[in-house]
């Protein structure tokens, strides 16, 4: 007589872990899931990280040796199925959060969250055990867990752009969905939506030169990632450095051409010209 089946194990219990459904996860969801609160529970978000690891690992061993390894995949990823499910708050809903306030104030508080997403995201990525790679950067060779780190503070970083953006008045034009894909050429480019030719140059779907730039971009943040796997607090204190560093070096970027072209609400060309020079004090 045939021997009984073993029980199945049971599911993974934890923060983040609950009402997994089977099969392949959402990998937008999750993202989305993972920075809709900047204050999320350091726990419940690794658990999130972890399922979100697993998802984006199925997807790349489907996608192949040639469609995965020099990013491609992961880009198109990114751009159609993560990017729209950001959520990037308007103007009204972010001095809400944030107790009132405004333009240079409220972009301040804004990038110092960011950067502290950032931060413990890439705590939490150092922190995986000691590892030594040699080669470039190939998601078949990445751990996925670093991958999913790769892709939540792309998502992050997005979502500040977006969101100073709407500080200094400047939201992109069209729908969300082309606002989105904005946002995301911006973060390729580390740079501001060009008001005077995004009409022309941004659409729902990124082109083929923004493609290429978002892989290029993603693939040098996994890169970044990668050099972080070392020695358990080496790696995880090397990894929120690197992440809080990049992130600020980016949201300065942003303002800098944001202050340049945008005006909002009671800010006139003597604010912007303040803007301009504390940016360059590196304020």
């Amino acid at each position: 007589m045939a021997a009984e089946p073993s029980p199945e194990p049971p599911p993974e219990q934890g923060p983040g872990t609950e009402l997994v459904p089977a099969g392949r996860e959402d990998a937008g969801e999750l993202v989305g899931a993972i920075i809709a609160d900047d204050g999320a529970d350091p726990r419940r978000r690794a658990g999130l990280i972890a399922r979100l690891a697993r998802a984006l690992g199925q997807g790349a061993r489907a996608a192949g040796v040639r469609g995965a390894a020099g990013g491609r995949w992961l880009a198109d990823v990114f751009a159609d199925e993560i990017a729209p499910r950001i959520p990037v708050r308007d103007l009204e809903t972010l001095a809400r959060h944030h107790k009132g306030l405004t333009g240079e104030e409220l972009a301040d508080a804004l990038v110092r969250n960011a950067a502290n997403t950032t931060t413990a995201v890439g705590a939490a990525g150092g922190a995986l055990a000691a590892a030594q790679f040699t080669a470039p950067p190939l998601l078949l060779t990445a751990p996925a867990q670093l991958v999913a780190e790769t892709v939540v503070v792309a998502a992050v970083e997005v979502k500040l752009i977006g969101e100073l953006h709407e500080a200094y008045g400047a939201r992109a034009d069209g729908g969300a969905v082309r606002r989105h894909a904005g946002y995301v050429q911006a973060w390729a480019y580390r740079r501001g939506v060009d008001p005077l030719s995004a009409g022309e140059s941004i659409t729902a779907a990124l082109g083929a030169a923004a493609k290429v730039a978002l892989r290029k971009r993603l693939m040098r943040v996994l890169g970044r990632h990668m050099t972080t796997l070392g020695p358990y607090l080496t790696g995880a204190v090397a990894g929120g450095t690197l992440n809080r560093t990049a992130t600020l070096a980016l949201a300065k970027a942003v303002r800098k051409d944001l202050a340049k072209t945008a005006v909002g609400p009671g800010r006139g060309a003597g604010a912007l010209a303040g803007d301009l020079k504390a940016l360059d004090q590196g304020a």
